[in-house]
């Protein structure tokens, strides 16, 4: 099933397990120039969800760059973080019109939030699943590995409504901070040992297609594993203002035509030209990886390729936790 683009801004981080907690919680994607690989499981066969929300619709304003819309307010409790160091982060959705945390929410690819984190420069990103209290409170350990401003997005749907929202908050993490250059130019990424190749052109407009063909030493990977109900999950982050796209893919495990693999593809709509970053995630061998890509849309400059024709390289570690809340 075609699902089209959700533009929304962009995130940072959120942590540890909250006591008693509804659901199992996630930690998805870590990307960064300093994080090591580590490994993240998570259960197959899990059903893709529709996720509209306006969030793809041309013309569309992009959603996630307000703290308060449609008469939701993220409500972020922990707003200042230390760097290089675990730390929970605790934070909760308020319906306006009753002041109370919202506590019944739809599932959307087996989750009912997904919360984004990224740096303002682009160069670390997560993407993560927190567990919700009783009381509407979600909470989940993070570890961001350099100080500076970050960008908080919570991805979701209230029970009985129409579509998905997605709200944003700045976080502060403390330490020197020392912003990075936007990494070049680039439609190939090495993550982990693998090889992924971007074929296609983030446009705007009537938009376009994108497949990313994923291999290691050498061989097309042909079994690729579900994740959140596909073969591979899309977020676009414009540089600037961090503007957030999730893409969701064409087609779907076991619908009789989408392949596990080598190539996934999407169907994009850039909401403006610019510089974007692509995060694409992908599930083989029971991990969870992220390969990191900088592209630009409508015919905006293209910054050179690194000497090796890669992307700078964004190590990707996966954690996962278990019914007790806790990583494994």
């Amino acid at each position: 099933m075609n699902t089209g683009l959700k533009i929304t801004a962009f995130a940072t981080a959120v942590a540890a397990t909250f006591g008693t907690a509804y659901g199992v919680g996630k930690v998805v994607d870590p990307v960064t120039d300093r994080a090591p690989t580590a490994q993240h499981g998570e259960h197959d066969g899990e059903r893709k969800g529709e996720h509209d929300g306006g969030h793809g619709k041309e013309g569309a304003a992009p959603g996630g760059l307000q703290i308060s819309e449609r008469g939701y307010t993220l409500d972020l409790k922990t707003s200042r973080l230390d760097a290089d160091r675990e730390e929970e982060l605790r934070f909760a959705v308020v319906r306006e019109s009753t002041g109370r945390n919202v506590t019944a929410y739809q599932r959307e690819h087996d989750k009912e939030l997904h919360l984004i984190v990224a740096s303002r420069d682009l160069t670390t990103y997560r993407h993560l699943h927190p567990v919700r209290a009783a009381d509407g409170t979600w909470s989940t350990p993070v570890d961001l590995p350099e100080a500076g401003g970050y960008r908080v997005f919570a991805d979701f749907r209230p029970e009985g409504a129409k579509e998905a929202l997605t709200l944003g908050a700045d976080l502060a993490v403390a330490g020197k901070s020392t912003p990075r250059e936007l990494p070049a130019h680039s439609t190939t990424a090495k993550v982990d040992g693998y090889d992924v190749t971007l074929k296609g052109e983030l446009k705007t407009g009537a938009g376009g297609d994108l497949t990313l063909d994923v291999a290691r030493n050498g061989k097309p990977v042909t079994d690729l594993q579900p994740y959140l109900g596909a073969y591979g999950h899309l977020v676009a982050l414009r540089s600037g203002d961090l503007a957030y796209l999730h893409v969701h893919p064409n087609g779907e495990p076991g619908d009789g035509t989408t392949k596990a693999g080598p190539g996934i593809s999407f169907t994009t709509t850039a909401p403006s030209k610019g510089a974007y970053r692509l995060f694409l995630d992908f599930k083989h061998e029971g991990k969870v990886r992220t390969a990191a890509f900088t592209v630009h849309a409508g015919g905006a400059g293209h910054a050179e390729k690194g000497s090796d024709g890669h992307a700078e390289k964004d190590g990707t570690g996966h954690a996962e936790k278990g019914d007790d809340g806790h990583q494994h």
